[in-house]
C-alpha cells in the first residue's frame, strides 16, 4: 500500500468490519481491523441472506464463495407439544428465496480476500477517540502479548462495526442506553448435534404460541440450527438464572411434550450458544465527519428482520463507492452515505417490529389462530404458492440492492 494511501480504523472483525475493510482495500485505503477477541471466532448460528446481501455479496466477488446450505429436499413442520403436526412454511419458503447460510460462511468469505492484504490486531479495541480537522486519534489497547501498554496512532477514518454495544457508538455519541431500543424479546440461539427424533435431519421444525416459540433450521452438509424466542416485561430477571432456566421458565408450566423438551435439553447440552435480549437502535446520525457506524453498532435490525447480515454487507459496499466518489472530502461521503441508506433502514426496524417479529414470535391468541389457519392453507405446494404471491409485497423490501448508485 502507498505510504500516502489515507489510513481507516476497522473496529469489529463481523461481517460488516470485514466487509468495509475488503472495499476500502479496493478504492486505494489502508484499512486496520482490531478486534475485540483475542482470535476468529467459531461459525456461528443461522443467516438468511436476501437479494439486497446477494447483490452486495456479488459485486465484491464473493457470492459464490458464500455458497448456499439450503436443503432443497427439507419439509418444515408446525409442530404441537403433544406432537401433533402439519408441514407448514419454512424460513427458506418465504419470498424472495433467502439463502440459508451461517454467519460464519460469510466471514469466512471476507476473510479469506482481507486477511492476505489487511494487518489484523486481535485483543485490541479503542479506548478513546479524539477527532479533529486532519484525523482522529486513537488510543488503542491491547489485552494480548507481552507488552499491553496503551499506544495512540492517528486514522483518517474510524468505522464503528463493533456491534450492539458497539464501544465507538459510546465513546462518540453517549451510553447505549441512549439508544438501546427494547424489543422486550429474548432470544436464544445454538446448534443441534440430534435430529428430533421422528423428523429427518433436514427437516425444520416451528412451535409458536402466543408469546413463545422455538424454530429448528436444517442446512445441507451442517447440523440444524436452534433458535428459542420468548416475550418478557422484565428482561434483566432473565440474566439472573442460568439461561436454561429461563428458558424452561418461560415455556412453563405447560408439560413440555417430547419435541419441545428434547430441543431445550439440545440448548442445555450445548458448549456454545447465544441467549441475549433483543434491541434496535436509534441514532439521528450515524457519523461525525471522520467516525462512522456501520451494522448493528449503527442500526442493529435484529434477527427479526432477516437482513442483519445483508445490510451489513451493503452498507459497507456503499461506503466504499461514496469514499471513492468523494475523494479527500470524507464528511462529505458519509452525509451521503447516511442519507441514501437511512429511509431503507428506517423501513427495515419497522418492519422487524411488526411483521418479522410476529412471523417468529406470535403476539396474540389471534396471531396463533391465524398461524394455525395459514399451515392448513401451506399443506399442499398450490397452498404454498399462494401464500407466497401474498406475502411477496411485504417482502419486496429484502430485494433492493440499495448499495448500488
Amino acid at each position: 500500500m502507498n505510504s500516502t494511501s489515507p489510513r481507516a480504523l476497522v473496529v469489529g472483525m463481523g461481517i460488516g468490519g470485514l466487509a468495509t475493510a475488503m472495499r476500502l482495500h479496493e478504492i486505494g485505503w489502508e484499512p486496520v481491523i482490531v478486534e475485540r477477541a483475542p482470535e476468529r471466532r467459531a461459525a456461528g448460528y443461522f443467516i438468511g441472506l436476501f437479494e439486497t446481501g446477494r447483490a452486495a455479496a456479488k459485486r465484491m466477488g464473493i457470492l459464490d464463495a458464500i455458497g448456499n446450505r439450503t436443503d432443497s429436499t427439507s419439509i418444515t413442520y408446525d409442530v404441537r407439544r403433544d406432537g401433533r403436526r402439519r408441514p407448514g412454511m419454512g424460513y427458506g419458503d418465504l419470498p424472495g428465496g433467502p439463502r440459508l447460510i451461517l454467519r460464519g460462511d460469510i466471514e469466512t468469505a471476507l476473510y479469506n480476500t482481507v486477511a492476505p492484504r489487511t494487518e489484523i490486531r486481535y485483543g485490541t479495541t479503542p479506548t478513546a477517540l479524539d477527532e479533529h480537522p486532519a484525523g482522529v486519534d486513537v488510543t488503542l489497547q491491547t489485552t494480548t502479548g507481552d507488552d499491553v501498554s496503551p499506544t495512540t496512532e492517528r486514522f483518517d477514518l474510524v468505522v464503528g462495526a463493533d456491534g450492539l454495544r458497539s464501544t465507538v457508538r459510546r465513546l462518540t455519541f453517549g451510553p447505549d442506553s441512549q439508544f438501546m431500543r427494547p424489543l422486550n424479546h429474548i432470544v436464544a440461539a445454538t446448534i443441534m448435534t440430534e435430529p428430533v427424533p421422528g423428523y429427518r435431519p433436514q427437516d425444520g421444525i416451528v412451535l409458536a404460541e402466543p408469546g413463545r416459540s422455538v424454530w429448528t433450521f436444517p442446512f445441507t452438509d451442517h447440523q440444524p440450527g436452534l433458535l428459542f424466542n420468548y416475550r418478557t416485561d422484565n428482561e434483566d430477571a432473565q440474566f439472573r438464572r442460568p439461561p436454561i432456566a429461563s428458558l424452561r421458565a418461560a415455556f412453563g408450566p405447560e408439560p413440555t411434550g417430547p419435541v419441545l423438551e428434547h430441543l431445550l435439553q439440545q440448548f442445555e447440552q450445548a458448549d456454545d450458544y447465544i441467549f441475549d435480549s433483543a434491541h434496535q437502535i436509534e441514532m439521528e446520525t450515524w457519523h461525525t465527519d471522520r467516525i462512522v457506524l456501520l451494522g448493528d453498532a449503527a442500526w442493529c435490525l435484529t434477527l427479526y428482520s432477516g437482513m442483519g447480515a445483508s445490510t451489513a454487507m451493503a452498507g459497507a459496499d456503499l461506503l466504499g463507492t461514496l469514499l471513492q466518489r468523494n475523494p479527500n472530502n470524507t464528511p462529505r461521503a458519509l452525509r451521503e452515505w447516511d442519507q441514501k441508506l437511512r429511509p431503507f433502514m428506517t423501513l427495515q426496524q419497522k418492519s422487524a417490529r411488526t411483521e418479522g417479529l410476529t412471523t417468529f414470535v406470535p403476539q396474540s391468541r389471534g396471531d396463533a389462530m391465524m398461524r394455525t389457519a395459514m399451515q392448513k392453507v401451506l399443506a399442499t405446494q398450490t397452498g404454498k404458492k399462494v401464500m407466497s404471491a401474498l406475502l411477496a409485497k411485504a417482502f419486496k423490501e429484502m430485494s433492493i440492492d440499495i448499495a448500488a448508485v
